[in-house]
């Protein structure tokens, strides 16, 4: 009866080595996922970026009401249009930096000059018979001035992590002239005296 021993239970018991698990790996993997440490000239750079995207898409909305005002709807839905695309390039910016509250205008002027890069014309400065092709020369001088802007600032002593975002930036400003280039190529130009109005308003005090 002796020999019917099972000494093997006891060699189990003492080896439960599959139950020691190394959580270094898994760790090391998502510390990998977590956002690169960028410079605070990254956030400040931004928070500029933000504040041109909006205020882009502000005085578009504004030409737009503007527009509608004069009966030229043609021309304010462009201009809608065009403060959609600055509306989801502002969003996008807030996304990127994981902001809960975007910063409030007073933050962004940071500017060396009295208007944003991108910014258009103040609505005054607007004729009420305004044709699509001024809208989208108007969009298109915006576009081009920011494109100068962010590349100025990859050939600036800004950090690296601020050049490389500048580069982005400028590469999509491009991208945007050229779209805005070819939308012009089909819309017709405007013919000679496009501003006389024949039956011009008038205005009772």
């Amino acid at each position: 009866m002796k020999s019917r021993k099972k000494p093997a239970r006891k060699a189990a018991r003492a080896a439960p080595k599959k139950r020691v698990l190394k959580p270094a790996p898994r760790r090391a993997a998502k510390a990998g996922k977590t956002r690169a440490v960028r410079s605070g000239a990254y956030a400040d750079f931004m928070v500029q970026a933000y504040a041109m995207e909006n205020d882009a898409r502000d005085r578009y909305t504004e030409f737009a009401d503007q527009m509608e005002v004069h009966n030229n709807r043609e021309v304010a839905q462009l201009f809608r249009k065009l403060a959609r695309i600055e509306g989801l390039h502002a969003a996008r910016i807030v996304k990127e930096m994981g902001w809960r509250k975007p910063p409030s205008a007073a933050e962004a002027w940071m500017w060396r000059q009295s208007e944003p890069p991108e910014s258009v014309p103040a609505s005054g400065e607007l004729h009420y018979l305004m044709q699509p092709y001024h809208a989208l020369e108007l969009a298109l001088q915006c576009e081009q001035r920011a494109a100068s802007f962010f590349t100025g600032i990859t050939h600036s002593t800004a950090p690296a992590d601020v050049k490389r975002i500048a580069r982005e930036m400028a590469a999509e400003e491009r991208d945007h002239v050229r779209l805005i280039q070819d939308w012009m190529k089909k819309v017709e130009k405007p013919h000679a005296g496009w501003d006389i109005d024949l039956d011009p308003p008038t205005y009772s005090e």
